[in-house]
């Protein structure tokens, strides 16, 4: 029993551990990036693809001007989005315009 405890305990703590150094890692990924609207192709958004849809994968359109997908930060507004009234991603999202 005494091999099995210390097993489970250590196993705990490199859990714990593992755990306590992903966190910051995320959370400064996400700080490094933007949501950029209409710049996503159809089912590869990151999220947010309007009425009827879930989630990420659910845009049903390349360039949906309500699906977002995440960017490096400051990089929105100059990627390219045809469906865009000025023709690069937005940072809210946009009526797309018809060709």
């Amino acid at each position: 029993m005494n091999k099995a405890t210390t097993a489970t305990a250590i196993a705990f703590a490199l859990g714990t551990a593992l755990t306590a150094t992903s966190v910051p890692v995320l959370a400064q990924d996400t700080a490094a990036t933007e949501k950029c609207y209409g710049v996503a192709l159809k089912g590869k958004n990151d999220c947010a693809a309007g009425p009827g849809t879930t989630c990420a994968g659910t845009s049903k359109v390349d360039y949906q001007g309500n699906a977002w997908k995440l960017v490096p930060a400051g990089t929105c507004l100059e990627t390219a989005s045809p469906t865009s009234p000025t023709g690069f991603g937005q940072l809210d999202a946009f009526e797309e315009v018809k060709a």
